[in-house]
């Protein structure tokens, strides 16, 4: 069993932590980096975002997000369980008065008193601490999980309303290029050297920008709203413009990654509280098979005799009556008892299993968002150094063609088409490897090192 004075101090930091409710990094104060606490999953990853708008973003929802807030105060709630789990029971008082007083040899009874305190098996109070002390773990670990994934879920929601920005601003230069191609379609049409087609389908296409850029607009507001919702601000708070991150990165060896997950994930904290304590409860069903030891004390009131003839005494006459009694419980209901082992046995076997789920988990998302990180970083290189310059070379020529009369408005639309195409690929690759980062980061539990990133500057 682990040391019970390191594991107790353990959780009175990270109360300590939970008490803050903020990520001390992000808190406003000149000793911050001197006098905050260590810091959690959660806090080294939103210290090591670059964009200071989604690090305002991030830190206003792990202040504000009413789930977290609960779940912090049902945290904070379980750290006084120990205290409880620990006490003795109540003593017992009880006063008995006689209305019919019972005689005895030195005069008539007239109360009884007890005391009385039942003094459970050794080690039982303690077992019944440390229970309680582990689950106040697991659930300051659970904590530190919801913080770490409502910093994912921000930065995801941010990085796909700054796609949403960026391919509006795709499309509206799309739509503005349109519009000088439908001039110049007109203008040849109007000349006779071009054909009525080409303006109509030029025409079309600036219609299929306008409701492109209504969809967008749409989904913006959709994201908006939920990013709000985690922020608990009214769902028509603006939010701040963010630009999609200008560079690729690099993950290490999945090995790497692996091993860095499983030191950090706060699931994995939480797994291996719940299992501590689940073997706890496996050593507390088998002490209940010992009996419990009741101690008290008794008070009888007597009063002198009054039957007495005048002159005769007796010894002790009037005399108080004071008692000690020592008690047991017996357990005897065999059924009972056992079916409170075989219980805390089974969940002892569904707390190694479920440790064993969460750590597959773990290994399985690591092992999944490497290779997505990878790939969506090959395809930006794509999209940005081949089908970009090939999509522009392309328009260019197409229009040198149309300049010089060799190609109609429908080469030169095919063309722009082309290049829309390209761009709109490109902001979408970039917001899905900044997405697959955030992930990756979040299942890591730690800032991704990335000792060779690969520039990619817009």
């Amino acid at each position: 069993m682990p040391n019970r004075v390191s594991w107790r101090r353990s959780i009175q930091a990270v109360a300590f932590l939970i008490t803050l409710g903020v990520h001390p990094v992000l808190a406003r104060g000149e000793d911050a980096e001197t006098s905050a606490p260590p810091l959690g999953a959660a806090d080294r990853v939103a210290a090591a975002l670059e964009d200071p708008v989604l690090r305002e973003l991030v830190r206003d929802s792990l202040e504000r997000n009413p789930a977290l807030a609960t779940s912090i105060a049902v945290a904070r709630a379980s750290l006084h369980q120990a205290p409880q789990a620990q006490a003795l029971p109540d003593p017992v008082v009880g006063v008995t008065g006689y209305l019919s007083s019972p005689e005895t040899r030195v005069g008539p009874q007239r109360l009884m008193a007890t005391l009385s305190q039942r003094l459970p098996w050794k080690g039982k109070r303690r077992l019944r601490q440390e229970a309680a002390m582990r689950r106040s773990e697991a659930l300051v670990s659970d904590v530190s999980a919801r913080r770490l994934d409502l910093v994912t879920e921000v930065r995801r929601l941010s990085l796909e309303i700054a796609y949403l920005d960026a391919y509006r601003s795709v499309v509206e230069t799309d739509r503005e290029t349109l519009i000088h191609y439908e001039q110049l379609a007109r203008a040849r049409y109007a000349s006779g050297s071009g054909i009525e087609q080409g303006v109509i389908k030029i025409q079309a296409e600036i219609t299929k920008d306008d409701n492109r850029l209504l969809e967008i607009a749409t989904r913006r507001a959709t994201l908006v709203a939920e990013l709000n919702a985690l922020r608990d601000r009214p769902q028509e708070s603006p939010v701040p413009e963010i630009a999609l991150p200008g560079r690729t990165r690099t993950a290490p060896p999945v090995p790497i990654v692996r091993a860095r997950a499983l030191e950090a994930r706060p699931e994995l904290d939480a797994a291996g509280a719940e299992l501590a304590r689940a073997d706890t409860m496996v050593e507390i069903a088998r002490r209940e098979y010992k009996p419990d030891v009741t101690l008290g004390a008794t008070y009888g009131l007597v009063t002198a005799r009054s039957d007495l003839a005048p002159g005769i005494t007796v010894p002790n006459d009037g005399k108080d009556v004071f008692g000690l009694s020592v008690s047991v419980n017996l357990p005897i209901k065999r059924g009972r008892l056992d079916a409170g082992l075989e219980e805390a046995t089974e969940q002892r076997l569904a707390a190694v299993e479920h440790r064993r789920d969460v750590s597959a988990s773990v290994d399985r998302a690591v092992g999944e968002l490497v290779e997505r990180l990878r790939l969506s970083g090959e395809q930006v290189g794509l999209f940005e150094r081949v089908l970009l310059i090939q999509a522009e070379q392309s328009l260019r020529s197409a229009e040198s063609g149309y300049a010089a009369g060799n190609l109609n408005s429908l080469d030169l639309l095919d063309a722009e088409r082309v290049l829309l195409e390209v761009r709109t690929g490109i902001e979408r690759a970039r917001a899905d490897h900044a997405i697959a980062l955030a992930r990756l980061e979040g299942a890591i539990g730690a800032p991704l090192e990335d000792d060779n990133p690969e520039g990619a500057s817009r």
